[in-house]
C-alpha cells in the first residue's frame, strides 16, 4: 500500500495513457460527476430565472385582466358618468356669454354696483384674450364708495347667472363722509365668452 501511495504521487497528467486502469476509472468518473454538477447547476438556474419571469408575467398579466374585467364591468357606469359630464360642461359653458351678451353683461355689473350705492367713474373695455377653448373679456371699473358697499357688490356680482371673477383690487382711501371712509376702488371684472361652434363641438 506504501509503494502505491508513493507511485500516486509521481502520476502526471501527460502520462495519463500510462496509468494504472482503476485510477484512470476513478478520474474520470470524478471528471463526469464534476460536469453533471455543474451542468445541472446551469440548467437549475436558468431554468430558474425563466420561471421568475413567467411568474413575473403571470402576474402583469392578472394584473391587466383585472384592471379591465373592472373597467368592462364598470363600462355602463362610466358612459352614464360621461353623460352627465358633457351635460355639467354644456350648463357650464351656457353661462359664458357670447359677444352679444357683452353690453347687457356690462349693465347688469353697474346695476349691481348702483343698488349698493357704489358709483361709478368708469368702465373701459380691455382687449379680449384667448385662452384654450374660451375668451376672457376683461373691463376695467373704477368706483368710489365703503368698504361695506364692496363687500357687497362682490356678493351681488357673484350671483350673476353668467360667470364673472373680479381681480387686481386697488383700494385707495378718500375724504371722510358721514362718518365713513370713502374709497376710490379700481379692480378688473373678467367675464367669459365662446362660440356657438366651440359649444357644439363640446358637448359632442
Amino acid at each position: 500500500m506504501a509503494n502505491f501511495n508513493f507511485e500516486l504521487n509521481e502520476l502526471e497528467l501527460a502520462e495519463f495513457g500510462s496509468w494504472p486502469f482503476p485510477l484512470k476509472a476513478i478520474l474520470v468518473g470524478f471528471l463526469a460527476i464534476v460536469v453533471f454538477i455543474l451542468g445541472f447547476w446551469v440548467d437549475t438556474k436558468t431554468s430558474m430565472l425563466i420561471l421568475e419571469e413567467a411568474q413575473k408575467k403571470e402576474v402583469e398579466l392578472k394584473t391587466q385582466y383585472e384592471e379591465r374585467h373592472f373597467r368592462a364591468v364598470n363600462l355602463p357606469a362610466y358612459r352614464a358618468q360621461l353623460k352627465v359630464m358633457k351635460e355639467s360642461f354644456g350648463t357650464l359653458l351656457r353661462q359664458l356669454p357670447e359677444k352679444t351678451e357683452v353690453p347687457g353683461l356690462v349693465e347688469d355689473i353697474s346695476q349691481q354696483g348702483l343698488a349698493v350705492g357704489l358709483e361709478f367713474k368708469s368702465i373701459k373695455l380691455l382687449p379680449e384674450q384667448a385662452v384654450d377653448f374660451y375668451v376672457e373679456l376683461p373691463m376695467e371699473l373704477t368706483l368710489v364708495g365703503g368698504y361695506h358697499q364692496l363687500a357687497q357688490f362682490v356678493s351681488n356680482v357673484s350671483s350673476l347667472p353668467r360667470i364673472v371673477t373680479l381681480h387686481n383690487f386697488s383700494i385707495v382711501p378718500l375724504e371722510q363722509v358721514n362718518d365713513g371712509s370713502q374709497l376710490l376702488i379700481t379692480l378688473t371684472a373678467k367675464t367669459y365668452r365662446y362660440t356657438s361652434e366651440r359649444l357644439e363641438e363640446k358637448a359632442k
